[in-house]
């Protein structure tokens, strides 16, 4: 059986005899509503575990509206427009309404990506405004020890509404939800703090129960009250096809329940060989983007088995933290160790490729120069069909095969 799986701005050709095939995870057909912003408004009327939004909010009141920054697909520009209709019927002012831009440890944005993701009438009518995780209040401690400093406009504000898309996150569960609250709008310290638990157990993709970077993040978000939320859950067109609305935790499990039942996909059993790609460009620019397929894929493979991890890494690695750790380390050990005991953000991802190395061999197909590959513990090849032939070789010609061709969304789900 022939596949093109993406890469860069092309694919990648390989040939599977179909005897091997155990399973091609593609996205389950589910059954969807109204989509769009059509969803957003419907999802604004039928709020979960909460009252409307123009019920809770009261004229005067300081209202922040907490969303995504340009390196994360919630299409912001597609939920104000409805949003700022249910304030507007609440009698708030516009001048008391603020959009704040959730940066994590990312950069500033160009005052054109602001208002790209806005939207025009958001950009036109209220503030908006990068959070500045200088200008902080300090709201309390966790019981895991990690401080609750929280942007200034965010922490004063009378009301907060958090926007998000929900996906799978590789050690929180899922994004969305308090996420835009912690990391969203928290200090460097702070995300340190919640991140390093990330190499606890319970702290992987799809799962929220026993997961303590996610219940951190709920703890967090219960010391700065969130009074509502608007979530989406986006195909791989990056198009919304579900939208929820209400309450923070309530109303954020419902969003990924049905991401489960359209991206995590059933298998029989793990595979000896598993080939993920991430979906080809812009996904795969770097192995630091591209290692979100390899952490699902390794749900899919057997212990001791082979990823063929593909994806064109044009710009190489793509992090500084993380290249410097990946070169310094001798082993997948030294990664794991310093994520537990000096946590640095970018070397975070090093450390979570090493723990998919610590049980399964990795084949990088990619751009990138075999000596580089290398001192990511990983084994370099220029194209698909000679790293899935190679792998055949070890395993023998009974070999089982799973192919991922949308890795960075699909989640196998296995009992074995």
């Amino acid at each position: 059986m022939k596949f093109e799986l993406g890469f860069g701005t092309g694919t990648q050709k390989v040939e599977i005899p179909e005897r091997n095939l155990l399973a091609v995870l593609e996205p389950n057909k589910v059954e969807t509503g109204l989509t769009g912003e059509d969803a957003v408004k419907e999802a604004l009327k039928n709020p979960i575990g909460s009252k409307r939004l123009k019920e809770i909010v009261k004229p005067g009141e300081k209202i922040v509206i907490i969303t995504s920054d340009i390196t994360r697909p919630c299409p912001t520009w597609k939920i104000m427009p409805a949003l700022l209709t249910e304030l507007y019927d609440a009698g708030i002012s516009k001048k008391d309404i603020t959009l704040v831009f959730a940066l994590g440890s990312h950069r500033k944005m160009t005052e054109e990506e602001q208002k790209h993701l806005a939207g025009e009438k958001a950009y036109s009518e209220i503030m908006c405004m990068d959070g500045d995780a200088a200008d902080c209040v300090h709201l309390g401690v966790t019981k895991n020890g990690t401080p609750v400093d929280i942007v200034r406009t965010v922490a004063e504000a009378d009301r907060r509404i958090c926007l998000g898309n929900i996906e799978y996150h590789y050690f929180a569960g899922y994004s969305g939800g308090a996420k835009a609250i912690m990391p969203g709008v928290s200090t460097f310290d702070a995300i340190q703090s919640n991140h390093s638990m990330m190499v606890q157990e319970g702290a992987y993709a799809g799962n929220i129960e026993g997961n303590p970077v996610r219940e951190d993040i709920e703890e967090a978000a219960s010391l700065c009250k969130v009074d509502f939320i608007v979530n989406v859950v986006l195909n791989e067109h990056k198009e919304i096809i579900k939208a929820v609305a209400g309450d923070v935790t309530e109303a954020h499990r419902v969003g990924c329940r049905f991401l489960d039942s359209l991206f995590r996909v059933k298998i029989p059993r793990r595979a000896d060989i598993v080939l993920v790609s991430q979906g080809g460009a812009p996904k795969d620019m770097n192995l630091y983007q591209t290692q979100k397929a390899l952490d699902n894929a390794k749900h899919a493979v057997k212990k001791g088995g082979t990823i063929i991890l593909i994806g064109a890494c044009t710009e190489g690695l793509g992090q500084k933290t993380f290249e410097e750790w990946m070169q310094k380390a001798e082993t997948p050990d030294d990664l794991i160790k310093w994520t537990r005991e000096h946590f640095r953000l970018g070397g975070h991802k090093a450390a979570a490729i090493a723990m998919v190395e610590k049980n399964a061999e990795v084949d990088l197909v990619s751009e990138m120069p075999d000596d580089l590959v290398k001192t990511c513990f990983m084994h370099p090849f220029r194209d698909v069909q000679t790293a899935f032939d190679d792998a055949v070789k070890k395993y023998g010609s009974n070999a089982e095969v799973i192919v991922m061709p949308y890795g960075g969304s699909t989640l196998p789900s296995s009992e074995s």
